[in-house]
């Protein structure tokens, strides 16, 4: 099996990401600061959502867009790795975005509107400021297990119920808001729970 095909079969997740085409830089920008922003990873630009490999009619029209959303639509802006691999008479651009030490990376979404994303699972989920306070104070990675008994805790909870807030973790275990914060984002970024933050009070499901 080549290597394009093992990384396929891998499927979409924290550090992986099909992408059929990129269409625009602005679409494609929260896939790259989300990847920057948690712990890095690649994008398989020619190969659908299925995992077929449907190649890319221009190789340098699309790293040429890659650059651009990298360069002018991240902030602050990343360096992207490329290379391209043939398979049936395909081309596929493998684009490696690293893991940043500058973190938080923002996308540009629209003119004037800059939002910060981290990578849950195969999503690109939106943070909310105090995720990317987290970020900046914490740029390395956290120790992925085993779980303590708080953060247990929360997959407990949840396990039983649809989401969790901020001030109902802190009351479930009386934790301060600092502490509470902390485990909750160290919980997305490792991808145990998911981060939602579109409502008037960011919460966390499953």
């Amino acid at each position: 099996m080549s290597e394009l095909r093992e990384l396929i079969a891998q499927g979409e997740g924290e550090r992986l990401e099909f992408k059929k085409k990129t269409t625009h830089p602005t679409r494609i920008s929260r896939t790259l600061a989300s990847l920057a922003n948690t712990h890095g990873g690649r994008v398989l630009v020619g190969v659908d959502d299925d995992g077929r490999i449907v190649g890319v009619r221009d190789a340098e029209e699309e790293i040429y867009v890659l650059r651009q959303a990298a360069e002018h639509y991240v902030e602050p802006p990343l360096t992207l790795q490329f290379r391209e691999v043939e398979e049936e008479g395909r081309v596929v651009v493998i684009v490696t975005v690293a893991e940043s030490s500058r973190k938080p990376h923002r996308a540009q979404v629209a003119d004037g509107d800059w939002r910060g994303y981290v990578r849950v699972r195969d999503e690109s989920v939106q943070t909310s400021t105090i995720t990317e306070k987290v970020l900046e104070k914490q740029p390395t990675q956290f120790e992925r297990i085993p779980l303590n008994k708080e953060e247990l805790a929360v997959l407990d909870y949840l396990r039983t119920h649809p989401r969790i807030t901020l001030s109902e973790y802190m009351k479930l275990l009386n934790l301060g808001k600092r502490r509470a914060f902390r485990t909750l984002i160290k919980l997305t970024l490792h991808g145990y729970i998911r981060h939602h933050d579109r409502e008037k009070e960011p919460f966390y499901t499953l």
